[in-house]
């Protein structure tokens, strides 16, 4: 599959780039997607969830009334469960959420989603570039270029650019990372993947592995 290389004002360099088959042309595996999403957004959880039990409530352990004779249910306490500000039944507790999958269902979930992305032409190859300084404003411009200013994007560089980074952090639509750092999620989030030009050799070697 060829496509072609734009320049970051939108305009073709009159280059084309081969994208290989093994990473950007399988059949997808919809099943491997969805444990790789799902290991994913468990990974984000921080798990710190937690209710008071009965043990754990601040209240007197006197007997709150006598056992026989009142006509309702024994009550041995104020902090049982069926009182109001008494403990809670089963609550939730800390947990670690996250969950391990094999390397290689992770590997052919990222080339389905990279897959799925290109055959419905979503991807957009352009020349690297860095900026002097940090400047959301250019970041911007970029996007406007390759009008992606109302979509969701993922630019995907060759090396982690600490400048352009930053130039993208403020923006909720635009995700910024380099060739390691593609995951399945971030690729069927966006819009449209920019993948910046030295980066398809990276994500290629990492994924035909």
């Amino acid at each position: 599959m060829k496509v072609a290389v734009l320049d970051i004002t939108g305009k073709d360099t009159g280059r084309k780039v081969e994208l290989s088959n093994e990473v950007f042309g399988i059949e997808p595996n919809d099943h491997a997607i969805y444990l790789d999403v799902k290991q994913y957004l468990a990974n984000q959880r921080q798990g710190t969830h937690k209710s008071k039990e009965r043990a754990e409530i601040a209240g007197s352990t006197r007997k709150i009334k006598k056992q026989k004779g009142t006509g309702t249910a024994r009550a041995g306490s104020i902090k049982s469960p069926v009182f109001r500000g008494g403990g809670r039944i089963f609550g939730p507790r800390p947990r670690n959420y996250s969950f391990k999958l094999n390397k290689n269902l992770k590997r052919l979930a990222r080339k389905s989603a990279l897959s799925i992305q290109a055959k419905e032409n979503n991807l957009v190859v352009v020349e690297d570039f860095n900026f002097e300084t940090p400047k959301t404003k250019e970041f911007i411009n970029v996007l406007k270029a390759l009008e992606l200013d109302t979509k969701k994007s993922l630019f995907v560089l060759g090396e982690a650019s600490k400048n352009v980074y930053l130039s993208s952090r403020n923006l909720k639509s635009s995700k910024v990372v380099d060739a390691s750092g593609v995951n399945t999620y971030s690729v069927l989030n966006a819009n449209t993947v920019v993948i910046a030009e030295s980066s398809l050799e990276g994500i290629e070697s990492n994924l035909s592995k």
